[in-house]
C-alpha cells in the first residue's frame, strides 16, 4: 500500500520536474550568456537597472537578456506545480497549480512548497471531480467553473495559511545554512551532493540532488549546482576511460558502450554509465559515488562557480575559475577509471561469436 502511494507520488513529482527542467536550462543559459557578455565589458552586475540606460546598445541588450533569463526562471515554480497537478487530474489542475505556484514564489516557500502546491492542486481537483455531482443538464459546469474556481480557491488558501508558512521557514533556514557554509563544511556539502548524483546515474537520488541544486540557483546559491554539474559527467567519462585504458578487461559489447559513455559524458548525460552499473553494480556504484564526490568537493573547495545548470563541455568555459573546474572533472574521472580497473581484477573475457549460417544457394533458389 505505502509502496504504491510512494510510486504514485514519485511519478507525479517526476512529471512536474520533467516539464520544469527546460525552463530552468533556458533561463539559466540566457542569464549566463548575458553575464559572460557583461564580463567582457568589465561589468559584474549586468542585471543592475542602471545598465538599461547605457549608451552602449550591446550592454543594454545584455541587460535585457539577463531579465529575460530571470523571467524564465521565475516560471519554474508555477510550471512544476501545474504539471504535478496535471499528472494527477489532467488539465483540470493546471489553473490551480499555476496560481499556487505563483503564490509559492511570492511567499518564498521554495521548491518544497512548489511540490506541495502541485500535489494539493492535483488531489483537490480530483476530489472535486469525483464528488461534485450535478444534474445532467448542468454537469458541464463542473469542469469549466466548479473545479477551476474552487480548486484554485482551496489550493491557495491551504498554501497561504497552512502549508506555506512552515515551508517558507524551512526554505529560509536552508538558504541561510547553505549561505553560511564555508571551508570544510562547504566542501562536505559538495561531496554529499556529488555522491548523491553519482549514486544512481539519473535515478531518483540523482534527480533529487540535481533538482534541488537547480532550484537554489533562483536564490543566488550556486555551490550545490556547481557540485551537481561536475558530478553528472564524471561517471560516464570515468567508466568510458576505463574501457580504453584496460581494453582486455572488457568484452566487445562493453568496449562499444565505453565509446558511447564518453560521448554522453562530454555532453552531460549520466545515463551513459548505466550499462556498466547494470553489469557490475556492487563494484561500479561505490566507485561512481567516490569519484563524483571527490570531483565536486575539489571544484567547490577550490572556488569554481557554475551559475548555469549545464554540465556538458559547451558550458565549461562560462564557469568562474573554469581551469579549476575542468581539473576537478579530470581528477574525478581518473579516480573512477582507476578504481574501476583495480576492482575489476582480471576477468576471463569471452565474446559471444555471431554464427552466420552459410546460405544453401540450391535451397534458396528452390
Amino acid at each position: 500500500m505505502m509502496k504504491t502511494i510512494g510510486s504514485e507520488l514519485k511519478k507525479h513529482v517526476l512529471t512536474g520536474i520533467s516539464y520544469m527542467i527546460p525552463l530552468v536550462i533556458a533561463g539559466a543559459v540566457i542569464m549566463a550568456i548575458s553575464r559572460v557578455g557583461g564580463s567582457i565589458y568589465g561589468i559584474a552586475d549586468i542585471w543592475d537597472a542602471k545598465h538599461a540606460e547605457s549608451a552602449n546598445n550591446l550592454i543594454r541588450l545584455l541587460h535585457s537578456l539577463d531579465g529575460f533569463g530571470g523571467m524564465a526562471l521565475g516560471l519554474m515554480f508555477p510550471v512544476i506545480a501545474a504539471f504535478i497537478g496535471y499528472s494527477i487530474s489532467d488539465k483540470l489542475a493546471i489553473a490551480p497549480g499555476l496560481v499556487a505556484g505563483m503564490l509559492v514564489k511570492d511567499i518564498g516557500a521554495g521548491f518544497l512548497g512548489a511540490l506541495a502546491a502541485g500535489l494539493i492542486a492535483g488531489y483537490t481537483c480530483l476530489l472535486l471531480k469525483k464528488y461534485v455531482k450535478l444534474p445532467k443538464a448542468a454537469a458541464s459546469v463542473v469542469p469549466v467553473f466548479i473545479v477551476p474556481v474552487f480548486g484554485t480557491l482551496i489550493t491557495v488558501l491551504l498554501i497561504n495559511y497552512v502549508v506555506g508558512i512552515p515551508f517558507a521557514s524551512l526554505n529560509t533556514g536552508l538558504e541561510n545554512w547553505l549561505n553560511g557554509l564555508s571551508g570544510t563544511n562547504q566542501i562536505l556539502m559538495a561531496a554529499i551532493i556529488g555522491g548523491m548524483v553519482g549514486f544512481d546515474l539519473g535515478g531518483p537520488v540523482n534527480k533529487a540532488a540535481v533538482t534541488t541544486a537547480m532550484a537554489l540557483l533562483t536564490t543566488g546559491i550556486y555551490a550545490p549546482n556547481t557540485a551537481a554539474q561536475v558530478a553528472i559527467i564524471i561517471p560516464p567519462l570515468g567508466l568510458g576511460l576505463a574501457t580504453i585504458l584496460a581494453k582486455r578487461k572488457y568484452n566487445t559489447e562493453l568496449r562499444e558502450a565505453g565509446k558511447s559513455s564518453l560521448v554522453m559524458g562530454f555532453v552531460g548525460i549520466s545515463e551513459g554509465a548505466i550499462p556498466f552499473a547494470v553489469e557490475s553494480p556492487l563494484k561500479v556504484m561505490p566507485v561512481t559515488v567516490i569519484g563524483s564526490a571527490i570531483g565536486s568537493a575539489l571544484a567547490v573547495g577550490l572556488g569554481s562557480v557554475n551559475k548555469a545548470p549545464i554540465s556538458g563541455f559547451y558550458g565549461w568555459f562560462t564557469v568562474e575559475m573554469w581551469p579549476i573546474y575542468v581539473l576537478s572533472i579530470a581528477v574525478g574521472t581518473f579516480v573512477v577509471a582507476g578504481l574501476t580497473i583495480l576492482l575489476r581484477g582480471n576477468p576471463v573475457i569471452v565474446d559471444e561469436e555471431t554464427v552466420i549460417d552459410d546460405i544453401d544457394e540450391a535451397e534458396w533458389e528452390a
